[in-house]
């Protein structure tokens, strides 16, 4: 009996806990519109923004599973940002056979894809940029960026996105790879007290090579 009652002292405290955390979020929480310009001014679409806090003790730690899908001989999205320790699944919704594979240092896999197979989901536990590619289409290119932190989003058409977290002090992070020269480094350190709006400017262009295959969210094919 006095087992059960520890017991049932320490499953309330943890839900009470749980609880005051979520009322503490959403008391607190503000949206944060971050918008981000090229050199001559134009919105800059498919940039991966990350506000990383600098107190991680009561961040969130249950990653959302992600999904990376072949479509048209394309990965998709060409761009996918994912927290720290996600699962990604990687579908196959072509008619013909992916060998995607990666060679960078955050994640080297490889695995073979076929259209009526279900390949089990990958952690992705290590932060940094993971290059895809695969071996059969040799055309095909995709990122996706690990970050350790759940506050994140990808710029839309109009070169903004907009983040829902707690007031507190975070550093803000670019990723995409258009980016070069100083803008491939940005950390900017953020104090983030109710709604507001950054914006950031680039400095270097963007790397034209790339850009020509952009289309959308995905590259076009050779």
């Amino acid at each position: 009996m006095f087992i059960k009652q520890i017991l049932k002292v320490v499953v309330t405290n943890t839900i009470g806990l749980t609880l005051g955390l979520l009322f503490n979020f959403y008391i607190f929480a503000a949206d944060v519109t971050i918008s981000v310009t090229n050199v001559t001014g134009e919105p800059v679409k498919n940039v991966v923004i990350a506000l990383e806090p600098t107190d991680k003790s009561n961040m969130p730690l249950d990653p959302t599973p992600q999904v990376m899908d072949q479509i048209d001989t394309q990965f998709s999205p060409h761009i996918l940002p994912v927290q720290k320790g996600a699962n990604v699944s990687f579908p196959n919704s072509d008619s013909v056979q992916h060998h995607v594979y990666s060679f960078s240092q955050a994640k080297a896999f490889e695995l073979k894809l076929y259209r009526d197979r279900k390949p089990q989901p990958l952690p992705f536990e290590k932060e940094g940029e993971v290059v895809l590619g695969c071996n059969i289409h040799d055309w095909m290119l995709g990122y996706v960026y690990v970050l350790d932190t759940p506050w994140f989003a990808k710029t839309g058409g109009n070169g903004s996105a907009t983040i829902t977290l707690p007031d507190g002090q975070y550093t803000l992070k670019l990723h995409s790879p258009l980016l070069q020269g100083s803008d491939n480094e940005i950390k900017k350190a953020v104090s983030i007290n109710g709604t507001s709006n950054i914006k950031l400017n680039l400095t270097s262009p963007l790397l034209q090579q790339l850009m020509d295959y952009e289309k959308g969210d995905e590259f076009d094919a050779y």
